[in-house]
């Protein structure tokens, strides 16, 4: 896929996730790898209103090339490219459930989203649960870094869900399936769910290797 089609349909996906409220306001933010480096949502962007020209296109060290000013949270998306081989894309979200979660005082920080169906095993893996950094700080950069790849997702502490994948279609999607498993999560919580087992989580990330 070409830059121009990626930016139209890097357009279309954030105006979905907009207006099925994944997103609102000016929050959350997208960017996508191409040939000759990254693009990125703008600072104080809404996912419901890019436009396609104006989206902030970066090097692979951060500097901006192109368009309006790129979303302070560089840092995190940077991370992830860094650090996991083949990602194409990362989706950071502010959607409702999955926020709802990070501000919980007792989650599991090593594995914040429990095994409730196979599609959040199948599609996102474990996610880490990481302390709250004000928005916009390298330092959630450096956390990210210090996990060395081994998760395509994580939590941010009183913030919201960051999900990296191969490309911009599959982490929307990831993205889409973290959010539905912690409404699922708030719904049942308190009601000991039964989660998948052990043999089945490690039968699933055999099938499907994030």
């Amino acid at each position: 896929m070409d830059e121009k089609a990626t930016r139209e349909l890097r357009v279309r996906l954030s105006r979905s996730l907009f207006e099925r409220g994944y997103s609102v306001g000016s929050a959350g933010n997208i960017s996508v790898a191409i040939d000759d480096g990254i693009l990125m949502t703008p600072t104080n962007a809404s996912l419901g209103f890019l436009e396609a020209d104006r989206i902030s296109k970066l090097d692979r060290s951060g500097k901006q090339i192109s368009g309006d000013k790129p979303s302070k949270e560089v840092f995190l998306h940077q991370a992830f490219y860094e650090t996991r081989p083949g990602t194409g894309a990362v989706v950071h979200l502010h959607s409702t459930y999955a926020t709802a979660l990070s501000c919980l005082p007792d989650l599991d920080a090593q594995d914040c989203i429990a095994p409730l169906t196979l599609y959040v095993v199948m599609r996102i893996g474990q996610v880490r649960l990481l302390p709250y950094v004000r928005p916009g700080e390298p330092a959630m950069g450096e956390i990210i870094h210090e996990l060395k790849g081994a998760h395509a997702a994580v939590l941010l502490a009183n913030h919201g869900p960051v999900v990296s994948a191969k490309d911009l279609i599959t982490a929307v999607y990831a993205a889409e399936e973290l959010e539905e498993t912690a409404k699922l999560l708030v719904l049942l919580r308190g009601r000991n769910p039964r989660l998948l087992t052990r043999a089945q989580i490690e039968e699933l990330n055999t099938a499907y290797p994030k």
